[in-house]
């Protein structure tokens, strides 16, 4: 039964497949990239003057600082969506419950799903990362002389079981611990929830996130005390440490967040009014779409604002080298989790069809349909570039006191600019693309689809 229970959720909710399968697949592609670099910069069978120019640029440290923020990062990018992904199928699992479906029938087909998608993410991640993203990181490396020409690109296999491994047992772990509590509910209860959807934190959550935005907070007030690159290269850790703990807190932390930046929609019309009501009134959904665009926004700005206000004060940014090296790896994570944003982003939207066909048949006309998900967008844009910010500013200004005596960042207004239109775009394209999708359709066959 629960294969069968498997295959039906698959085919009933093809966008959280599609979008379990992509946040495995660069979480694994990322993870690989990582793994072959560090063993491609090993010192074995080097030189001595080799191996001290590697140790000169600290190219080991930094590689395994790399991998561990990888695997780091990919734990929390496929939990956040998994956990979407059963969210989305309670109704189903509350109706198969109320027909006889033992609890742990349940939570094998969601599992089974998990690994479904996790797999084949995991094997096409491993020659994407470790055959491509290394080498091209790798080359760069040795162009601005952090490595030795001495030292060769180095393809390893010991990737592929590290990849299927992290996506694998996470997906897996995270399914398992998304539908537990649920499918221990009764029926009624759980029909329930399916519907209005659960309005507290669980109590295992809710101390776990305070636990964990407090030792970023600590491990942040501990860099201070380093040296500067030695902290820059640790600040990812205290930037995720941070994300986590806001995606544990999700509604209690983005709610209020988005109550006060959609405030002022109610002045733009029906339109906005409309998205302003859909963010209050649903914000467990939309902690879910703004939690990936916090860690973008925040390690972006984390990462950028440590070198543009080291040359606002020292006049420059670093060696180039090492510029470019930092640039490359906030790029490569960057990139990975606006993917990752993306990509929750359009599984709420695909998921959506059924709310936007009840706006079409009640006499919503699609202009407005599209201008309400445009101000959805803004204000999960405006959303998660405050609570960015705010990760951003706790990373940096036990740092940046230290350095330069001076809490406040230097950031110029077109990075600035850049940073923000970028994740308004990012957030336009995930939730209108899904949404004109569902005006295609005609809103009564998507009415008794569902």
């Amino acid at each position: 039964m629960s294969t069968g229970l498997a295959r039906s959720a698959l085919r009933g909710h093809r966008p959280a497949f599609v979008g379990t399968f992509v946040a495995a697949l660069f979480a694994s592609t990322v993870v690989s990239a990582s793994l072959t670099l560090l063993v491609s910069t090993s010192a074995d069978g080097l030189s001595a003057p080799a191996r001290r120019a590697l140790t000169a640029n600290d190219i080991g440290d930094m590689a395994v600082v790399m991998l561990i923020g990888s695997i780091y990062m990919s734990i929390f990018v496929i939990a956040s969506t998994m956990g979407t992904a059963v969210t989305q199928q309670h109704r189903e699992l509350a109706l198969v419950r109320a027909i006889g479906a033992r609890p742990r029938q349940l939570r094998r087909a969601v599992v089974a799903q998990a690994v479904a998608a996790a797999v084949p993410a995991a094997v096409a991640g491993f020659p994407l990362g470790g055959g491509l993203v290394s080498r091209v990181w790798f080359a760069g490396l040795r162009d601005h002389g952090l490595v030795p020409a001495e030292v060769t690109y180095r393809f390893t296999w010991w990737a592929l079981p590290v990849c299927l491994a992290v996506a694998v047992v996470t997906s897996a772990l995270a399914a398992f611990l998304a539908a537990l509590r649920f499918s221990l509910l009764r029926p009624a209860r759980a029909l329930d929830e399916a519907s209005a959807g659960r309005r507290t934190l669980g109590r295992v959550r809710a101390p776990l996130g305070v636990i964990a935005v407090a030792g970023g907070g600590a491990l942040s007030v501990s860099l201070a005390h380093q040296s500067a690159d030695r902290a820059a290269q640790a600040s990812f850790l205290v930037l995720l440490l941070f994300c986590v703990g806001a995606g544990l807190l999700g509604p209690k932390v983005v709610g209020p967040a988005a109550r006060l930046v959609s405030a002022p929609a109610r002045r733009f019309g029906g339109s906005a009014r409309l998205a302003m009501l859909n963010v209050r009134s649903q914000p467990r959904r939309f902690s879910a779409a703004v939690v990936p665009l916090v860690l973008v926004t925040g390690f972006g700005l984390t990462k950028i604002a440590m070198r543009t206000t080291t040359a606002h004060y020292t006049g420059s940014a670093g060696s180039a080298g090492e510029v470019w090296l930092d640039y490359f790896g906030t790029g490569l994570y960057a990139g990975f989790a606006a993917i990752a944003a993306a990509n929750t982003l359009a599984m709420i939207s695909f998921e959506r069809r059924r709310d936007v066909a009840l706006l079409r048949v009640v006499g919503t006309l699609p202009g407005q349909i599209r201008s309400m998900a445009a101000w959805e967008a803004a204000i999960v844009t405006a959303t998660a570039l405050v609570l960015g910010a705010v990760v951003a500013l706790a990373t940096l200004a036990p740092m940046l006191m230290a350095a330069f005596g001076s809490w406040v960042p230097f950031l110029p207004w077109p990075t600035a600019l850049a940073l923000a239109g970028g994740t308004l775009v990012l957030t336009l394209l995930a939730t209108g693309v899904p949404v004109r999708s569902a005006l295609r359709r005609r809103a009564i066959r998507t009415l008794a689809a569902s």
